[in-house]
C-alpha cells in the first residue's frame, strides 16, 4: 500500500511517498510548476516510479473548517489527476503542514533560501504521515 502524498501550491508541488507497507512517509522532491500539463506529466511519471497504489493531496481548509479560493483550486486540480491516473486520488486536511514545517525548519536554523527549497517537500509529508497514522485507526 504505497501512497504518494502532493502539497500544492502557487508555484511548487510537493511530493512525499511512503513505504510499500505504508507505515513510513518520505519527503521525496519539489516540482517547479510550469504548465498544467508538465505539472501532471511529472506527477503521473513519480506515480509510476514509485508504485503508488493511490494519491493524497493535501486540501487548504481554514481554520473554521470552511474551505476558500485555495481549495477551490486544489478540488480541480484533484478531478483533472483522477482523469490522468488509474488510481484512487483522495485529499487531506492539510490545516498548518507548511507553518508546521517552517517552524520546524526556523528552529533548525535552517536558511531562508535552503527552506524554500524543502518547505513544500516536508509539509507533503506531514500530510502524509497524518493521513497514514488515520488509516491505521481506522482499520
Amino acid at each position: 500500500m504505497r501512497v504518494l502524498a502532493l502539497d500544492t501550491g502557487e508555484k511548487r508541488i510537493g511530493v512525499a511517498v511512503s513505504d510499500p507497507l505504508g507505515i513510513i512517509a518520505q519527503g521525496v522532491t519539489v516540482i517547479t510548476r510550469k504548465d498544467p500539463e508538465t505539472d501532471l506529466n511529472e506527477i503521473k511519471r513519480i506515480v509510476e516510479e514509485y508504485k503508488a497504489d493511490s494519491v493524497v493531496i493535501g486540501m487548504p481548509v481554514n481554520m473554521d473548517g470552511t474551505k476558500g479560493k485555495s481549495a477551490e483550486k486544489v478540488n480541480e486540480f484533484v478531478e483533472i489527476l483522477k482523469g490522468r491516473l488509474s488510481i484512487p486520488v483522495y485529499t487531506y486536511d492539510e490545516r498548518l503542514s507548511t507553518k508546521e514545517s517552517e517552524k520546524f525548519l526556523i528552529s533548525a536554523d535552517v536558511s531562508r533560501k535552503k527552506r524554500k527549497q524543502v518547505i513544500d517537500k516536508m509539509a507533503a509529508q506531514l500530510i502524509l504521515e497524518s493521513y497514514l497514522e488515520r488509516l491505521k485507526h481506522n482499520v
